[in-house]
């Protein structure tokens, strides 16, 4: 019985070797030249950097689990690098109780109620237990309006935009509860999971094909899944789907026009925009990860890699992301790399006046559809189920790791949970 897994992100590529472990010919078509979807890396001198930031918490032990039976373990690097706020122009430390309670831009007893909130919801361990209302309106109730306007407001405005005050409260549950100071990342970048990844699959007789676009998924008459891509057309029995709702609707010809119309509308998902700067000299003060909670700046995030691994892992490059969640229409998915680099470069001096643009010794521009999945208080009924109307054809993508919204590791747990479904089922 053949299988195709579309898709050689995370979530596609733990289901493929799964399959394969337990004997499946399973064959992963992937449109980019690089395995890893999101996390897919890119060469930086010598070695492999992210498109788009990433790393692990210490509750991430599905992919800490698979890096392990990998054979991965020893690149594995933890540290507790800064997490910090711009506000009012100045950096303020912000991953610690002791951080919440110093932090100056709220008076004392707004501070003790932000750290309160904070630590109830760490405590909570079912996000079920928490009110079915948006977010911003509960922190409003139980951090107050001064916290929720220093410190909140602007970062799910910044994430997303006009949808920011419809956005669940489970969804911030998870950003507290399941998130740890200490950090994780493979050194060498994860480029590296999903090269043995793929490597694991092909050892156990499946196959990975990069560079194949599908084009269209069609269910012929004898029940078999043909899925037409740019290097030809594809013949399986099974099928999983790791795309995104919308372009899986879009390009499978022939579903039952009920099931399209009940899910075409949703859920609503932003595109990822990042810049990404090697410079000759760092920009922030032993900063790894700034929120942008000043207005006026064109990007939500810094995150500078370099000051969580070191700058010789890059041949002493300083590597900089300038980071954006922005609806798939927004012109800066149009721009080219220099008008991009005119925005955001004078900007970086409000974070360093002594930057100047001959720090920039390279630059990457990359952008992605369907990178953010919007997760508001309908989100779950917005959500298909795994099964679609033809039979042998599974659905499952990052809208489905629910209330988490993104993450390598509840893609990997997703991933080897439909791949046990699969095999529950032939």
């Amino acid at each position: 019985m053949a299988t195709g897994v579309l898709g050689a992100g995370a979530l596609g590529l733990s289901c493929a070797l799964r399959l394969a472990q337990a004997g499946e010919p399973v064959v992963v078509l992937e449109k980019e030249a690089v395995p890893g979807g999101l996390a897919a890396g890119f060469r930086v001198g010598d070695t492999y950097l992210e498109r788009f930031y990433h790393h692990l918490f210490r509750t991430d032990q599905t992919i800490v689990a698979l890096i392990q039976e990998l054979g991965l373990g020893d690149a594995l690097y933890w540290g507790r690098p800064t997490t910090s706020v711009l506000r009012d122009g100045r950096f303020y430390p912000f991953d610690s109780a002791l951080a919440v309670l110093r932090f100056r831009p709220l008076p004392p007893l707004a501070r003790l109620r932000l750290g309160a909130a904070v630590a109830y919801l760490k405590l909570v361990r079912d996000y079920r237990r928490l009110p079915a209302e948006p977010a911003g309106r509960w922190l409003r109730r139980r951090m107050g309006e001064q916290a929720y306007a220093v410190v909140w407001e602007p970062l799910l405005r910044g994430k997303f935009g006009a949808y920011a005050e419809q956005i669940a409260l489970p969804w911030f549950w998870a950003r507290i509860h399941c998130r740890t100071p200490e950090l994780g990342y493979l050194r060498g970048g994860f480029h590296q999971l999903y090269t043995r990844l793929a490597e694991a699959i092909c050892a156990r007789g499946g196959r990975v094909e990069l560079e194949r676009e599908v084009r269209a998924i069609v269910r012929e008459p004898d029940g078999r899944l043909r899925v037409d891509t740019t290097a030809g057309s594809y013949y399986f029995d099974r099928l999983a789907v790791t795309l995104p709702t919308r372009l899986f609707l879009r390009l499978a010809q022939g579903l039952p026009a009920a099931y399209r119309a009940r899910w075409e509308a949703g859920p609503v998902h932003l595109g990822a925009h990042c810049l990404v700067l090697a410079l000759d000299r760092p920009l922030l003060p032993a900063i790894y990860w700034l929120n942008i909670n000043d207005p006026g700046l064109p990007f939500l995030a810094v995150v500078e890699h370099t000051n969580f691994l070191p700058a010789s892992d890059y041949g002493g490059r300083h590597l900089l992301y300038l980071g954006n969640y922005l609806p798939m229409d927004h012109e800066l998915f149009r721009w080219d790399d220099a008008r991009v680099l005119a925005e955001f470069l004078p900007h970086l001096r409000k974070l360093n006046p002594a930057f100047e643009p001959g720090w920039v010794r390279e630059h990457w521009v990359w952008k992605a559809p369907y990178a953010q999945p919007v997760v508001t208080c309908d989100y779950l009924r917005q959500l298909p189920p795994h099964d679609t109307p033809w039979p042998g054809v599974y659905l499952a993508n990052m809208a489905h790791v629910y209330p988490q919204d993104r993450g390598q590791n509840y893609s990997i747990r997703l991933g080897e949970r439909l791949a046990r479904r699969m095999l529950e089922t032939r």
